[in-house]
């Protein structure tokens, strides 16, 4: 997007809902799907004298997040009372953080196009999660209907400055952001369930002939619920903003800034109406709960439990198994447990590299097609070790190195039972000579195209070879047996 005649200005706001059994305040579940308005109780639909009580587990999960995004966490943070009137706020109140927040000035390093990319953060704050509204929308002018089981949901969010310069950008940061909070253990991050969600800040700042920078209004699109929603919207918008200053000239004023829906079966923002300031909210000390002491000890002590990181462990896979940026991208892409299994397999055959393709080949297909999770899958680290050993000792093409994988995984044999059973056999150095030559003298037709200069016509041999030996020769040995003995012709 370097040829555009504006520069894009992106901020996210990212909404994770912790993983927690129970809500922030009370003691009703938050598991997904349960029947509408089952898991409430006087504390989350505001019922009169009921007082709330701060879930300890949320706000140390939010410690552990706000570590891991390289916050500065406070000593002292405080609740707030955020006013505002919705039907799915039954309070008309939400409890969240406002001038002390637990953590701010934090950055998250992305990937891009032009390298890395520090983003920085302002804040990360804990709040409690509003209801849901569920509307007709098949325009037969039904009643909308309320589901308070989210209400009091604990919620991090997540408030970038405006440092992202893309929409790639923006779907770099926001997924680099759920594998964080997936592998700490924050969240699930399940944008279909609703347990990440995003708002995007998004105003281009336009060149004008005489030397000034003129800015568009800061529209906020609202409730992105997945990846390509935040880069297909942020692209839309963009070229809305630029259009609608080609046409009117509107430029950004003092504090202006406007809220938009995303509307993803007709791939468009709708502006909805100006967005609300502080001022707006009527914050206010929330009385019913005292302020949060944060002390070194707790701080070490969730700072331990975090364990490693992805960003430390993308590059101690580059330093100890010198594995390209693709492949450790997609094993850091599938977790911590992924990446033991495959460190484990690479320790006990040798060859990273090996191991490596077969995991992010193979064994992460296997894993689709059955839907299974890495610690159910029956073929272990070692077996799979196993099997890399055998394919380099006898030289196993690829072919039979797979039938060999597929009646492991059948059958939990070790490869060297399952190469016995599938009658593959190491060839020998005198033997595999004879077999190449039986071959070619059995296809003159192409020999003949191959004395023409058809240099092709050889493929049709090393077939030959491979099938006569069940794929037990090892390929580049073939080659080199099959060259000499046409140079010999």
């Amino acid at each position: 997007m370097a040829d555009l005649p504006y520069r894009i200005v992106i901020g996210l706001e990212v909404h994770v809902q912790l993983l927690t059994k129970t809500k922030l305040f009370c003691g009703c579940a938050t598991q997904f799907g349960l029947p509408p308005n089952t898991a409430t109780c006087p504390v989350c639909i505001g019922l009169p004298g009921a007082l709330p009580v701060m879930n300890r587990r949320a706000f140390e999960l939010a410690l552990r997040a706000a570590q891991a995004l390289n916050c500065h966490l406070a000593d002292f943070t405080k609740w707030d009372r955020k006013n505002y009137y919705y039907p799915d706020l039954p309070k008309n109140y939400q409890i969240s953080q406002y001038d002390l927040p637990f953590s701010r000035n934090g950055w998250l390093e992305i990937e891009t196009a032009d390298g890395a990319k520090r983003v920085r953060i302002i804040r990360a704050h804990l709040e409690e999660d509003a209801g849901k509204m569920l509307h007709d929308e098949t325009g037969a002018g039904r009643d909308s209907l309320v589901d308070l089981n989210r209400a009091g949901t604990p919620l991090l969010e997540i408030v970038s400055e405006p440092d992202l310069s893309t929409p790639e950008e923006a779907k770099a940061y926001l997924e680099e952001i759920r594998l964080l909070l997936r592998e700490t253990g924050v969240s699930d991050c399940e944008m279909q369930e609703g347990s990440l969600r995003c708002d995007a800040n998004i105003n281009l700042h336009i060149p004008q002939p005489d030397g000034t920078v003129a800015a568009t209004p800061i529209v906020e699109v609202k409730n992105l619920n997945s990846f390509r929603g935040v880069e297909r919207s942020m692209k839309y918008e963009a070229d809305r903003q630029y259009e609608a200053f080609q046409r009117d000239g509107r430029r950004l004023a003092p504090g202006e800034k406007e809220t938009a829906g995303w509307d993803e079966a007709r791939g468009v923002t709708v502006v909805q109406r100006r967005k609300e300031e502080a001022a707006d909210y009527r914050y206010f000390p929330e009385p019913d709960l005292v302020p949060v002491v944060v002390d070194a000890a707790w701080r070490e002590r969730v700072r331990a439990e975090t364990g490693e990181l992805p960003a430390a462990q993308r590059v101690r896979l580059a330093r100890d198994y010198g594995l390209s940026d693709y492949d450790i991208g997609v094993l850091t892409q599938q977790g911590r447990a992924t990446v033991a299994y495959f460190e484990d397999a690479a320790k006990r055959c040798g060859d990273a590299k090996a191991a490596s393709n077969w995991v992010t080949n193979r064994v992460l297909a296997s894993l689709k097609e059955h839907k299974q999770e890495i610690g159910d899958f029956p073929l272990t680290a070692d077996r799979l070790a196993g099997l890399i050993a055998e394919q380099k000792a006898s030289g196993l093409n690829k072919q039979a190195a797979e039938a060999v994988y597929n009646r492991m995984l059948e059958t939990g044999e070790t490869a060297k039972m399952a190469i016995a059973h599938l009658g593959i056999k190491a060839v020998d150095a005198g033997a595999l000579e004879e077999i190449v030559r039986r071959v070619i003298a059995a296809n003159p037709k192409a020999v003949a195209e191959y004395k023409k200069g058809k240099t092709a016509a050889a493929q049709s041999f090393m077939g030959a070879v491979m099938r006569e030996t069940k794929g037990a020769a090892k390929a580049d040995v073939v080659q080199k047996l099959i060259a000499e003995e046409l140079q010999k012709l």
